[in-house]
């Protein structure tokens, strides 16, 4: 998969910007407050219609103005898609081949982006969320499935937290929203298991081309029942026995969305106990690991690097540079960086308000 083309118009601090992209290393570089991160925030918006950066769609159009726009043209084998996005204040609509997209699981099947950012080196000391994120992002994508029983989970989630937070609940409601939540937990679980399995055989491969070293590199799943023969009992009882805590709290406190993962370096964990380049490399390694499930050669995500060269040292630079070279697309970003053979994209300082 290659995103060849991508126009962005009153976009962050770009008024109007028209780029072409090659296949393997794509560098940006540019001073601070040029806009490289607002380039490969496009690129990714391109995959599921939202900004990596945790803000509202209004807040990507340059201020003062109305709408701001994203096109591009992504190529997939011999296969080639011309994707338009407007955003405006009140929402955003996104056309392919000039279709509009309602679904955007339908959106993140055109285009495949794997992401690493700075706060990234924080990804297993810092909160479950961005964890399970991790997990349902890539799931999602790779099987469709997933995602519906994702779907399906949440409304079941939120109609049985309506229910606690009412105060005066209908209990026979209550225990029909809690068998749907196991229901659909199980499925769920199953996938998360088998995903973390997979990337456990990658990771190990990774992590020794990033760093030389052969180490013991593990992902650990804790699905908050371990699929059993009588999962569906022991997910019930187990919701019984927090019913007077979730009433209290007026929230559901067990369940697939609260799961976690954890990784261990050598035998101890590495949110707790590895040092930060540690943390960075782990984390590295983890979320490009998806981009060696997807068996399709046409169909290898694009690869965004997104400031993760200044922290690293000339040989862990040099390793990351040459494994690198196995990807179909890769955009790396960096204040002044130079890598034999890559593309280069140079920007200039931006005075323009954004």
């Amino acid at each position: 998969m290659i995103v060849k083309t991508l126009l962005v118009r009153d976009f962050r601090n770009h008024t109007s910007k028209d780029f072409v992209f090659e296949p393997g290393i794509n560098v940006i570089t540019g001073p601070n407050a040029s806009g490289k991160t607002n380039i490969v925030e496009a690129v990714y918006y391109l995959s599921l219609a939202r900004s990596f950066r945790g803000v509202d769609d209004e807040d990507l159009i340059t201020r003062g103005l109305e709408y701001a726009e994203i096109k591009s043209q992504v190529i997939e084998g011999e296969l080639k898609r011309s994707i338009r996005i407007l955003i405006t204040k009140k929402g955003r609509s996104v056309l392919v081949n000039g279709k509009k997209v309602s679904k955007l699981s339908d959106l993140a099947k055109c285009v495949n982006v794997l992401l690493f950012e700075p706060k990234d080196v924080l990804l297993f000391r810092g909160s479950p969320r961005d964890r399970r994120n991790f997990l349902d992002i890539n799931l999602s994508k790779q099987f469709p499935l997933y995602l519906e029983y994702m779907t399906r989970y949440d409304q079941a989630l939120r109609q049985r937290n309506e229910l606690l937070k009412s105060g005066k609940y209908d209990e026979n409601l209550l225990k029909t929203t809690t068998e749907l939540l196991v229901k659909y937990a199980g499925p769920i679980i199953n996938y998360r298991a088998m995903y973390v399995k997979d990337i456990n055989d990658i990771l190990i491969k990774i992590t020794r081309a990033l760093t030389g070293v052969k180490e013991a590199i593990e992902i650990h799943y804790k699905p908050f029942i371990p699929m059993s023969s009588d999962y569906q009992s022991q997910a019930l009882e187990a919701f019984n026995r927090v019913l007077d805590s979730d009433l209290k709290h007026k929230a559901t406190s067990i369940g697939v969305h609260r799961e976690d993962i954890s990784v261990s370096l050598n035998g101890r964990d590495i949110g707790t106990y590895g040092s930060q380049g540690e943390n960075r490399l782990v984390a590295l390694a983890l979320k490009i690991s998806p981009y060696f499930m997807v068996k399709d050669e046409d169909k290898k995500p694009v690869v965004v690097l997104d400031d993760v060269m200044s922290e690293l040292d000339d040989i862990h630079q040099k390793r990351l540079i040459s494994f690198l070279r196995k990807f179909s697309q890769v955009f790396i970003t960096g204040t002044e960086l130079e890598i034999e053979g890559a593309t280069q994209i140079k920007l200039k300082e931006s005075k323009e308000v954004f």
